[in-house]
């Protein structure tokens, strides 16, 4: 399964969506920083990839309805909260989810909670 990784999520979650059985593609390594959410949506449909991001805009079903794209996870972390502890956390919290749950859902991710919205 395809990953796109949005600029606003530390480089080193791609190590641990790696041990997971993801391909990786960061935004800032193919031109898209600073760019809109909108492009970096269009380029993770592209790459018929789950989009992981902390930008809450992502979370918009209005904007980006459930359905309508491979998937939007969304990382809800607190800014104090040190990477490492972040990805660890994600880690454990991502073996929870069947691959069935990222086809065309939002799934939010906290320090202690899943939720999905589906289709």
């Amino acid at each position: 399964m395809n990953a796109v990784i949005d600029e606003d999520l530390h480089r080193s979650l791609a190590d641990v969506l790696k041990q997971l059985g993801f391909q990786i593609f960061d935004v800032r390594d193919h031109g898209l920083r600073g760019q809109s959410d909108e492009k970096v949506y269009a380029f993770a449909q592209k790459k018929k990839a789950v989009l992981f991001s902390a930008d809450l805009g992502f979370s918009n079903i209005l904007s980006f309805p459930i359905g309508t794209h491979q998937s939007i996870v969304i990382l809800r972390f607190p800014n104090e909260m040190p990477t490492e502890e972040i990805n660890r956390l994600v880690f454990k919290v991502l073996l929870q989810i069947k691959k069935e749950d990222y086809t065309e859902n939002l799934i939010i991710l906290s320090p202690k909670k899943i939720r999905i919205r589906r289709k």
